[in-house]
């Protein structure tokens, strides 16, 4: 799918604060809120931090992204606070809308210098960006974790970072992954991507100065 391969050096952030305790997490071994790390996120309370943690998926994206090109990743819930006042997300009674990608772009343009565009992208789309150096953040199904198991009832739902691209597989950083399986620099082979991916992203390039 990519003429040539390529992976960029990305942090990566979960989108939990304590990324080896995601699989215990999902699995409802563990309540977030005892997440021995929640005070990191810049919650007020573990209750604030488990409620948001499991809607920060495009936040840790973000994140990721800010530390590859500007050297720093602030505060999860900081950033989610921003994203709010931006109309990125929407909050409605005890729920929330978003990540919504149009204000999500124009926030990271104004608010962080990066290069952002919400659009349509084909999977030679996706490749043909990260190997021309921008990172995307993809629409898909959360189960993508599990890229061999069966195809999801539905597409989207979760956002991912592509961070690479080659012949054979879609390079990502997967914010909700399994620690040692399928969290940073994630190889999804092209044929199995497509069930679950959406069609749309946010692709994110360097800020003008670099």
């Amino acid at each position: 799918m990519a003429e040539r391969a390529v992976v960029h050096e990305v942090p990566y952030y979960a989108q939990w604060e304590s990324a080896e305790l995601v699989r215990a997490i999902i699995e409802g071994e563990v309540d977030a809120a005892e997440d021995p790390r929640w005070g990191q996120s810049g919650a007020a309370t573990p209750e604030e931090y488990a409620w948001w943690s499991w809607r920060l998926c495009g936040v840790a994206c973000l994140r990721m992204a800010l530390d590859h090109w500007w050297g720093l990743a602030p505060r999860a819930l900081t950033l989610a606070g921003e994203c709010v006042a931006a109309g990125a997300y929407v909050r409605e009674g005890d729920g929330l809308r978003g990540l919504i990608h149009t204000p999500f772009a124009a926030y990271a343009r104004q608010r962080w210098g990066l290069a952002a565009e919400a659009r349509e992208l084909a999977p030679q789309e996706i490749a043909g960006e990260v190997v021309d150096g921008r990172l995307v953040m993809l629409s898909v199904h959360p189960s993508i974790r599990h890229p061999a198991g069966p195809e999801p009832v539905r597409r989207g739902g979760h956002l991912v970072l592509a961070v690479g691209a080659t012949d054979t597989a879609l390079v990502i950083h997967n914010p909700s992954g399994f620690p040692g399986e399928s969290q940073a620099f994630a190889h999804v082979p092209w044929p199995s991507f497509g069930p679950f991916y959406a069609g749309r992203g946010i692709v994110l390039g360097p800020p003008a100065a670099q």
